[in-house]
């Protein structure tokens, strides 16, 4: 008893130093350089691509409006393909089914490699990104649904304003924001891809009429076929691209949108190369082949027919925007990606105790929330699938897709460029290389927990 006495006399002579508590988690710190070299080089495509389809979107919508427009009518209604498996399908439509098909399998690639070897294998650096992506279809959603209240017919464009253009978006980002952090350009990139993902299974689940289920059940045999060839790692093409044509008819004759066959092929492909020392994954070669396809080619031709709507001059324009369609779509994308991008992230933080990193600001989180209601590509697709080619309410949802695009990079814009002091020195932390060794300083210091 004596000695215990003693002992603590001791101690309460020399108190205790207080636990140095642990750095709180942070919001969209840095990755690690080569996913942040990875990033860069994919938006570096991306951002090119929507330079060339913002150029064939106009293209169309002009041409679409000219004394020409019967021309491009015709063009568009054009139809060729094989009859006998109900593949004799209008220009359009094998734009949106057919070349959509290898815009949906890059996503498909781009999503498993994030989630299997990216940075977002960590649940907690992927909690933001997904969030935000879910509170970015939620609430556009409900705007749209609150709006068409009692408007008959317009309900099933509800999901039109849930989608985000990555390429559309990296576009207007080449212009106002080439210096904005690494960590948020990832941030908006891996959004826009959960959020394709969430859009396919809307489109899969929700604009389905008649499902045919034999060719469905077929769908499973070429599909089976090429993931066991791809996870042996086969890259013969004469192989690979028969099977995939195959499960792509299949899933077209199913009565599922046919882009869905382009996720499900991207999603068999492997992510893990085999040995070290082998060379790139699989995933990331089908990814390098196919991504100059998929934002040169297949995006920018489905922009340019699926554009293409006739205004009927100025009466016609404003006609359409005291719609409820237009208004709908347009304050989906505008406040609806806002406040729930927003909200989403927030929510993250407060439940996690995550602080945002000590560069940025929640202004920040709004420019891109704004940004991120850039929705073209994947917009387009649902209302086509919504209301049908060639309808009013159709016609009405492109120029609200297309103001709402407009009104979100202005907004952005605004927001972002009142913050590119601070993106630029930023910028210049984040390139800074004093040893010449193509490797940024800043990913070379040390991390202490």
């Amino acid at each position: 008893m004596v000695c215990r006495e003693a002992w603590s006399a001791t101690c309460s002579a020399y108190p205790r130093e207080p636990p140095v508590p642990r750095a709180a988690a942070k919001l969209f710190d840095r990755g690690t350089w080569p996913e942040a070299k990875r990033i860069a080089d994919i938006l570096r495509l991306e951002t090119v691509g929507g330079v060339i389809m913002l150029v064939a979107a106009l293209l169309g919508l002009v041409w679409a409006n000219s004394p020409w427009a019967p021309a491009y009518e015709a063009l568009r209604g054009f139809e060729f393909g094989i009859a006998p498996l109900h593949l004799e399908l209008s220009v359009g439509h094998w734009a949106s089914d057919g070349l959509l098909a290898i815009f949906f399998f890059v996503a498909g690639l781009e999503l498993k490699r994030e989630f299997v070897a990216g940075d977002l294998r960590d649940p907690r650096r992927a909690a933001v990104p997904v969030a935000a992506a879910f509170g970015g279809v939620a609430v556009p959603a409900v705007c749209y649904v609150l709006v068409n209240l009692g408007t008959p017919g317009a309900a099933s464009g509800w999901a039109i304003p849930t989608a985000t253009d990555i390429a559309f978006a990296l576009a207007v980002l080449a212009v106002i924001g080439r210096c904005l952090p690494s960590a948020l350009r990832t941030f908006l990139l891996t959004l826009a891809v959960v959020d394709d993902l969430i859009a396919i299974v809307i489109i899969a689940v929700f604009y389905t009429d008649d499902l045919a289920v034999t060719p469905l059940l077929l769908t499973a045999v070429p599909l089976a076929l090429f993931t066991v060839l791809v996870q042996r790692r086969v890259r013969s093409w004469w192989l690979l691209l028969p099977l995939a044509a195959l499960t792509w008819g299949f899933m077209h004759a199913s009565g599922v949108h046919a882009t869905v066959a382009g996720v499900l092929l991207g999603f068999a492909v492997p992510v893990i190369r085999r040995a070290p020392g082998e060379g790139p994954g699989l995933a990331e070669h089908f990814e390098h082949r196919w991504r100059p396809l998929s934002t040169g080619v297949a995006v920018p031709v489905f922009a340019f027919f699926a554009s293409g709507v006739a205004l009927g001059g100025f009466d016609g324009f404003v006609s359409s925007l005291s719609d409820t369609v237009t208004i709908g779509v347009v304050v989906g994308l505008l406040l609806g990606k806002l406040i729930g991008i927003t909200a989403a992230t927030w929510l993250v933080s407060r439940f996690t105790r995550a602080e945002l990193d000590d560069d940025l600001a929640w202004v920040d989180v709004v420019g891109l929330a704004v940004l991120g209601g850039i929705g073209f590509t994947v917009s387009l697709l649902v209302g086509e699938l919504a209301f049908g080619e060639g309808t009013r309410p159709y016609d009405d949802a492109k120029i609200g897709i297309l103001l709402g695009s407009l009104l979100s990079a202005l907004v952005a814009t605004v927001i972002l460029r009142a913050r590119n002091r601070v993106y630029r020195r930023i910028h210049e932390e984040e390139t800074r290389d004093e040893d010449h060794d193509g490797i940024p300083d800043v990913h070379q210091r040390p991390v202490i927990d």
